[in-house]
C-alpha cells in the first residue's frame, strides 16, 4: 500500500472491503498495519497546511490531544535522523509520565520494533536512525537556555507555572534555540485557560505563523467510555468549566469584571511561604432548596500573601449536611477561624454550626453592603499581587469573573457563593474589619 494513499475510504468501508485490501498487503505492510497513524487520526489530529512555524492544539480533555504529540513527535523523528525534538511539560515527572510513558505517549503509540531507546537518566529518547528527542521541565527555563533543536512538543502549556515569568521565559529560551535544519516547528498542545502564554500565542497568530486547531472532548466519543461522556455532559455540560474543560473553548472576560482570568492565572502558584493563619469562609445558602454552601479555604503566609488553598462548597445540602461540611473543613486544616455570614438568621447560622462542632472556632458577620461592593478591596488585593491560588478552582474563579462594579453579579447560578465565602476569608485575613464585618457572635 502507498504510504501517500488517501485512507478515508476505511471509515467508511465494510469488514469485506478491508479484508480484501488487507489480503493485498506484505508480510511488512501487515505488521505495520496497526500502527498507521493515518488510518486512526482524525483530520484535526494530523498537522494543518501551510507554512506554520507553531502548531497550538486547543483541545477538551479526552480529545487526543497527548495522542496527537506523540504522534507527531515520532513521525517528525521517523522522516529525519538528524531530528533533535524538545519536549517540554510543566515539570519533567510529567514529561517522562506523560509524553513518553503514557499510554498515549510516544513509547506506547510506536511499533515495538521502531520504538526509541529511553534513558531516564539523561532524560533523552534515541530513535533507531538516530534522531533524538530530550525531556525540559517548563518550571527550569534556564535548562532551554542553550540548546539548539529543531522540532519541540510542548504539553499542556496552560498549566505551565508562570510564577515570575517563568513560562514565557520557558517558551522564549525554546524558540530561541529553534535553529536546528531547514524547517524548524512546533507543536504546543493543552486544554484552552487564559494563561498568558495561551494568550499570546492566540494573538500572534493573528499574525501568521501560528496555525491553530480547535477541538471538543465529544470529537473523540467513539474512543472514551459512554458512562465517561454522560457523565461529563450532566455535570460539566451547561457550565463555563464545561466550555473550556471539554468543548475547548477560550472563555472571554466579561468587559469590567472586577477578576479577569488573565489575572488569575497570574497568581496561580505550585507551592508558596509557610502559613501563619488559616481561616475558612462560610456563604450559608438560605434553605436547602436554594444555592450552594460557599466554603472557601485560605491562609496567610509569612511572606503576607493571602493564599485560596480550597474549595470545598457543598451543592444545595440540608443544613445538618453543610454545617458538618464546615466542621470537616475546620478540623481537616486546622483552621484558626471560620468567617460565617449571617444575614440568613444569624442564631440559625450559629446553631447549625455549634450542633457540628461545639469547639468551632466561629465568628459570624453581617454584611452591610453587597457582594460586589464587599469584594473590590479584596480584587485590588489580587491586582497587588498580595493573593494567589494555590491550584485550579474553576467553579470558585468563575464566580469571581462575573461580579461587576457597582453591585452586580452576571452568572453563573443565580448567587456568588463560592466568591462570597472567598472575599470573607481574605477580608478576615488581610483586610482586618476595617469597616467590613460586624461580629455578632464569637
Amino acid at each position: 500500500m502507498d504510504e501517500a494513499e488517501p485512507l478515508d475510504w476505511i471509515s467508511a468501508a465494510h469488514e469485506p472491503e478491508i479484508a480484501e485490501e488487507l489480503a493485498t498487503l506484505s508480510e511488512q505492510e501487515l505488521r505495520e498495519w496497526r500502527w498507521h497513524w493515518g488510518l486512526k487520526a482524525r483530520a484535526a489530529q494530523l498537522p494543518p497546511p501551510g507554512d506554520w512555524r507553531v502548531w497550538l492544539l486547543l483541545a477538551g480533555r479526552g480529545f487526543g490531544k497527548t495522542r496527537t504529540g506523540a504522534e507527531w513527535a515520532n513521525a517528525v523523528a521517523e522522516h529525519d535522523p538528524a531530528a533533535r525534538i524538545a519536549l517540554v511539560a510543566a515539570n519533567l515527572g510529567e514529561a517522562r509520565s506523560i509524553m513518553v510513558e503514557g499510554e498515549s505517549g510516544i513509547m506506547a503509540v510506536m511499533a515495538p520494533h521502531r520504538r526509541p531507546v529511553f534513558e531516564p537518566s539523561l532524560r533523552r529518547l534515541t530513535w533507531p536512525n538516530g534522531a533524538q528527542a530530550q525531556l525540559y521541565s517548563a518550571a527550569e527555563p534556564e535548562s532551554l537556555r542553550g540548546p539548539q533543536h529543531s522540532h519541540a512538543w510542548c504539553d499542556e502549556i496552560a498549566k505551565w507555572d508562570n510564577a515570575s515569568g517563568r513560562a514565557e521565559s520557558a517558551w522564549d529560551n525554546l524558540m530561541m534555540g529553534l535553529r536546528l535544519g531547514r524547517d524548524p516547528r512546533v507543536l504546543a498542545t493543552t486544554t484552552p485557560r487564559a494563561a498568558p502564554l495561551v494568550l499570546r500565542l492566540i494573538e500572534e497568530a493573528k499574525r501568521g505563523g501560528t496555525a491553530i486547531t480547535r477541538g471538543s472532548t465529544y470529537d473523540n466519543a467513539e474512543h472514551l467510555p459512554e458512562r465517561f461522556i454522560e457523565a461529563m455532559r450532566q455535570n460539566y455540560g451547561e457550565t463555563l468549566l464545561g466550555r473550556q474543560e471539554i468543548d475547548g473553548e477560550m472563555i472571554d472576560d466579561l468587559p469590567g469584571a472586577l477578576w479577569t482570568r488573565a489575572m488569575l492565572e497570574r497568581c496561580r502558584e505550585a507551592a508558596g511561604a509557610p502559613l501563619t493563619r488559616i481561616v475558612i469562609g462560610v456563604d450559608p445558602p438560605a434553605s436547602a432548596q436554594g444555592d450552594a454552601c460557599g466554603i472557601v479555604v485560605c491562609g496567610l503566609g509569612e511572606d503576607r500573601v493571602g493564599r485560596v488553598l480550597a474549595d470545598l462548597s457543598v451543592e444545595r445540602p440540608s443544613p445538618e449536611r453543610w454545617a458538618r461540611a464546615v466542621a470537616e473543613a475546620a478540623r481537616g486544616w486546622s483552621a484558626d477561624r471560620v468567617v460565617a455570614e449571617a444575614n440568613q438568621g444569624g442564631d440559625m447560622v450559629a446553631a447549625v454550626l455549634r450542633a457540628a462542632n461545639e469547639t468551632l472556632p466561629l465568628r459570624l458577620v453581617h454584611a452591610s453592603r453587597g457582594k460586589t461592593a464587599r469584594a473590590e478591596p479584596v480584587a485590588a488585593l489580587y491586582e497587588a499581587g498580595r493573593v494567589r491560588h494555590a491550584g485550579l478552582f474553576a467553579r470558585l474563579e468563575d464566580e469571581l469573573c462575573a461580579l461587576m462594579p457597582g453591585g452586580t453579579y452576571q452568572g453563573p447560578g443565580r448567587s456568588p457563593d463560592r466568591a462570597d465565602a472567598c472575599v470573607w476569608a481574605l477580608t478576615e485575613l488581610m483586610l482586618g474589619q476595617a469597616g467590613e464585618p460586624r461580629v455578632w457572635f464569637d
